[in-house]
């Protein structure tokens, strides 16, 4: 650099006027500054309104509540089954230790949900030991399924972990320990993601999320939600976006030919169109969810991603599967003239947070929420949002 350009840089700087480069502007996706605890997925403001409406008795939540403790994820008589290597295959063939680990981390997940709206010391105790006997034993997922599974189990993990740890007025010794295996043994299986079918690294990159928020990893954070953003603007289609939907580079679908084949030979593209849709409304709404509790935990940690192309996306996706979930005849030009159903019980989130807050007419979404209601579990990673945040005002 020459001597004058040199000298009014440093005078600029000096001076405070030089403009900052455009990359420092804040993103959406960006980590906070300080962590919000307990904030994956669900915060103490919509703890403490679920609670509030439970106690009261008001409904939708205390008969969400009921079946959640009428469960088996709620027995207080669960025996945690932890493996030291937990061995998924395609369609969890074989299944050592698969089931075991995601309702295990589910039945977490829903102790601490039960400690935290009754206040009885043992759902956190059996949130707790679930916690330590797998802490205490994990070390490993292989097989073809491994990333999946580790998705499916590091979503509930954290959301259990946040509220024990951050909420429970009792002691947790272990904690470190369960951090280490978050680290140690979940995170690096997922963060560099997949190039599967959508709904793999969305889930991957939910659990992710919720992992570097306990752990307070801002690196991991931000790692994780940029790749959460490509994966999201790949799966679900706008119109904006083209005459041929975003795609996730590093699968090097380059071809109209090739989209449409992973796009399970959809050749017409709609705003709303997941990538999995002609495959099934099940896998798609895995999908779905994972994009709700990426957003609902960016919400709580402060940034805004319903703003964003990732709330237009969901929004669209919801009502445009919930259409023909409830029914609507499916033109030949969708899939060819007929879908496979079972959405699931994913759209609590999404509506709450799109139609309740924000004020977005989501017609068919809602009637389908409402018909729903109390939503359940999946088994997999999706667990009583009637009643976390359901209607919630938090």
């Amino acid at each position: 650099m020459p001597r004058t350009a040199f000298l009014a840089t440093v005078t600029a700087l000096l001076l405070g006027t030089l403009t900052a480069p455009a990359t420092t502007a804040h993103r959406a996706e960006a980590a906070p500054a300080t962590f919000v605890h307990p904030g994956v997925t669900v915060s103490r403001a919509q703890l403490d309104f679920t609670r509030r409406q439970v106690d009261a008795g008001a409904q939708p939540w205390k008969g969400a509540f009921d079946r959640m403790l009428a469960s088996r994820y709620a027995d207080l008589n669960r025996v945690p089954k932890p493996r030291e290597i937990v061995e998924c295959g395609s369609y969890s063939t074989p299944n050592n230790g698969c089931t075991d680990e995601r309702e295990d981390a589910l039945a977490a997940y829903t102790h601490a949900l039960a400690w935290y709206v009754t206040r009885d010391d043992r759902y956190a105790r059996k949130a707790i030991e679930l916690m330590d006997a797998w802490s205490a034993v994990i070390r490993d997922h292989t097989n073809s399924n491994a990333p999946l599974q580790t998705g499916w189990a590091g979503s509930s993990w954290p959301r259990a972990a946040e509220i024990i740890r951050h909420a429970y007025t009792g002691t947790w010794p272990n904690s470190g320990r369960f951090a280490t295996i978050l680290r140690d043994v979940y995170l690096p299986e997922i963060i560099n993601g997949s190039n599967s079918n959508g709904n793999w690294e969305l889930s991957m990159m939910e659990a992710a999320v919720g992992i570097s928020v306990f752990l307070e990893d801002k690196a991991s954070y931000d790692k994780a939600m940029a790749r959460f953003r490509t994966r999201t603007a790949a799966y679900v289609y706008l119109a904006s976006d083209g005459d041929l939907p975003k795609t996730v580079p590093s699968q090097n679908l380059n071809t109209r030919e090739k989209i449409v084949a992973y796009w399970q030979g959809q050749s017409t593209f709609v705003t709303g169109l997941s990538q999995e849709t002609c495959r099934d409304f099940t896998h798609t709404g895995y999908g779905i969810s994972a994009i709700s509790h990426v957003a609902e935990t960016s919400r709580i940690q402060g940034q805004d991603l319903y703003g964003t192309d990732v709330g237009e996306r969901l929004r669209h996706a919801l009502g445009l599967h919930a259409k023909y979930q409830l029914g609507t005849a499916v033109p030949s030009w969708l899939c060819g003239g007929s879908v496979k159903l079972g959405l699931g019980p994913v759209t609590e989130v999404g509506y709450n947070a799109l139609h309740n807050r924000l004020g977005t007419a989501m017609t068919n979404t809602r009637t389908l929420t409402l018909e729903n209601r109390p939503a359940g579990t999946n088994n997999l990673f999706v667990a009583w949002e009637t009643l976390t945040h359901g209607d919630s005002t938090a």
